[in-house]
């Protein structure tokens, strides 16, 4: 299995360069991770480093809390934030917690040995399940602790297969690992690994720190004007297919205010054409009264959490159809009525929200209709099911602290 790895790996290696250029996610990772190298021996000193990692921005988001409490206790270590995906590097690549920030080369051996050869890290922290078995071996060879933080693993992945030998190895070669809950626990500890404890997800100190910064946003209070709001945040296709009906056909005075996911200009121009009330871009806001528009598109990035303050209901996307349900507890914090698809059932904090009261599963437009009315019209059902959301979150904060008194200690 880890010649087959290896002779794969390989190849990927050498083909991507050819093939990279006919899509434009791989290109961007293919010309960032032929670039690490250089920017690491150029930055990395002799100071003692701590390399993070996390497979693209939501991992980062998740892995945060405990990457700022790690930068706060080791001020004189420098430190190393690789992402793999394209997604998480572009938008996190200034990131105030790392030094410096680089793409993660393919898990060759060649690339792990020379990458850590030159880090030589002294803690290493692994985010959820992004875990490559010729990194972990090569840093089994020197005296580096390894932790993964929010671990969450189901049945049916490679680690907890019969030929999954390789990725089991490297799983079991953590010093630590921390689990989001008690299915990925008893996984680990069925292939027999018990250095293993459940910290829960740091995902919710995550948002909940949300709370302690300044998420005012003017022109979503001249927007807003007083009304109810709507606020649909990182949607696709699928999930217009159920909202933009009710936009355009309610007689509700309140407003919308849509956060595609895809901000690029022809999928915000096919956006607009469907929509038949008052709209207006982000972009070009500065020449529109606000005051007057029915619908704000948010076609910018990193707004959406913030936005999410004002919001008195919020619908989620990426659950109707099969892109994978999005971040649904930045509204909960704000104590907000959360909406989202039916296609969740990768994501255990939805099926946890529903069961509480804070949200609700979309199937189709006819129960979408029927929930925004019921909301809209009961103010009492909104707060009530809103406070739902926001008691969701407390209750499950802690994981960062869990997780730094090992560390620590």
């Amino acid at each position: 299995m880890q010649f087959i790895y290896n002779l794969v790996l390989s190849f990927i290696n050498w083909c991507l360069p050819l093939v990279s250029s006919l899509n434009e996610k791989l290109h961007k990772g293919t010309i960032g991770r032929a670039e690490t190298f250089n920017l690491l021996e150029k930055h990395i000193s002799e100071k003692k480093t701590i390399w993070f990692h996390c497979a693209s921005l939501g991992e980062y988001e998740q892995g945060l809390p405990v990457f700022e409490a790690i930068r706060e206790h080791y001020k004189s270590h420098q430190i190393v934030l690789s992402f793999f995906s394209p997604s998480g590097f572009e938008i996190r690549k200034n990131s105030p917690i790392a030094d410096l920030v680089v793409y993660l080369p393919l898990d060759t051996k060649a690339n792990a040995k020379r990458f850590v050869t030159i880090l030589e890290p002294e803690l290493s922290v692994f985010v959820k399940y992004d875990i490559w078995p010729n990194y972990i071996k090569e840093l089994n060879l020197i005296d580096c602790k390894k932790i993964l933080i929010s671990a969450a693993f189901r049945p049916n992945q490679i680690y907890f297969k019969a030929y999954g030998g390789i990725f089991k190895k490297a799983l079991k070669s953590f010093d630590y690992i921390f689990t989001q809950n008690e299915i990925s626990k008893t996984l680990l500890e069925n292939i027999s690994y018990t250095k293993v404890a459940i910290s829960g997800d740091t995902r919710f100190d995550r948002v909940t720190n949300q709370l302690k910064t300044n998420n005012t946003l003017d022109f979503i209070e001249r927007f807003k004007a007083g009304k109810l709001l709507v606020v649909i945040g990182s949607s696709w296709d699928a999930d217009e297919k159920l909202y933009i009906d009710f936009i355009n056909s309610t007689n509700h005075n309140l407003k919308f205010l849509i956060a595609p996911h895809e901000i690029k200009d022809d999928k915000i121009k096919t956006l607009t054409n469907k929509i038949t009330k008052s709209t207006t871009l982000f972009t070009e806001m500065a020449d529109t009264d606000l005051n007057t528009t029915n619908v704000f598109i948010l076609n910018t990035i990193g707004s959406l959490s913030k936005a999410y303050t004002y919001a008195d209901i919020a619908y989620v996307g990426g659950a109707a159809g099969n892109t994978g349900l999005h971040n649904i507890l930045e509204p909960a914090t704000f104590g907000v009525p959360i909406l989202f698809g039916a296609n969740h059932e990768k994501f255990p904090e939805a099926k946890a929200l529903i069961d509480y009261g804070g949200a609700f599963e979309i199937p189709n437009s006819t129960t979408l209709n029927s929930l925004l009315n019921s909301f809209i019209k009961d103010d009492l059902k909104r707060t009530k099911t809103g406070l739902k959301s926001k008691q969701f979150i407390e209750n499950q904060t802690g994981a960062t602290k869990t997780i730094t008194e090992y560390l620590f200690s």
